[in-house]
């Protein structure tokens, strides 16, 4: 199994190289491949601010590329709560730190919109909200 790097999942999904592109659809086409959850992040992050596509594409794209059936994930099952709670509003970082917390003792953070996005989506999660007082 060969590890992919986010350059080459981001020439498939936006295909903005037409030989890179040509390029990735073969290679993930010919080879078992491996997709690690850092890169999902990074692909996230890069079709969603340097592309600008909308939450609804980017999550189509990487669902798309996670149904490649030489497309391996690690952490499958929390990378895909991630993708359920992204499409019900949460940052998709966010998501994806707490729903690698699940079977922790309990996920803290400061992030404030973190803990009511998790609260509105019931996440079953022990989330400890830091309280500061800087404004």
């Amino acid at each position: 199994m060969i590890v992919v790097d986010t350059n080459v999942l981001v020439r498939y999904a936006v295909k903005d190289n037409p030989e890179q592109a040509c390029i990735a659809t073969d290679f993930l086409r010919q080879n078992e491949c491996l997709i690690s959850r850092t890169v999902i992040l990074e692909l996230a992050w890069v079709l969603a601010g340097a592309y600008k596509l909308s939450r609804e594409q980017v999550l189509e794209r990487i669902r798309h590329i996670l149904r490649l059936r030489t497309v391996s994930l690690e952490n499958m099952d929390k990378v895909l709560l991630a993708l359920d709670w992204y499409a019900e509003g949460m940052d998709f970082a966010d998501a994806l730190h707490l729903a690698g917390s699940l079977g922790e003792e309990g996920f803290a953070t400061f992030d404030k919109g973190c803990v009511n996005t998790a609260k509105r989506l019931a996440v079953q999660q022990v989330i400890t909200h830091l309280k500061t007082n800087i404004r």
